[in-house]
């Protein structure tokens, strides 16, 4: 008796592995580097939070009339250091609870990557704390940071 087996030719085998590379060469380029748009979500994010961190801070300035020169409010059992109503640059990381994955070696300045923002505090009496949008280092591409 003869038994026939079945199975693939090697030219079958061959002409998947040429149709797999066709198609991870124009895939790959598309899905290589997340890690910029990781990078940009994630300092977005921390943006958001110290703009919620700010606005959370003044109101509660507002409602313990806090709004001199200097002052403290107190949010989840921590003190939270004011200037004018606002946060100072130092206590708005303790406010927006911003991991340690960012470096803030500079004071206002929350940075990740190549990403960065900064937190301004008020810098007299019925001024505003300001945030500013996010940018890249100098001499890194646009898109580093770009969404």
């Amino acid at each position: 008796m003869k038994r026939q087996q079945g199975g693939f030719t090697l030219i079958e085998l061959i002409m998947v592995i040429v149709i797999l590379g066709i198609l991870a060469a124009f895939a790959l380029p598309k899905f290589a580097d997340f890690s910029g748009n990781a990078r940009y979500s994630t300092i977005n994010g921390a943006l958001g939070s110290v703009r919620s961190a700010s606005a959370i801070v003044h109101s509660a300035a507002i409602a313990g009339n806090q709004t001199g020169a200097t002052g403290s409010v107190t949010l989840e059992g921590t003190a939270i250091a004011l200037a004018h109503g606002y946060a100072t640059q130092a206590s708005i990381l303790t406010a927006a609870q911003l991991s340690s994955d960012f470096d803030t070696a500079t004071a206002g300045t929350i940075k990740l990557g190549a990403c960065s923002f900064t937190y301004t505090a008020a810098a007299a009496a019925g001024g505003a704390a300001a945030v500013s949008g996010i940018t890249g280092a100098t001499g890194t591409p646009a898109s580093s940071c770009a969404p």
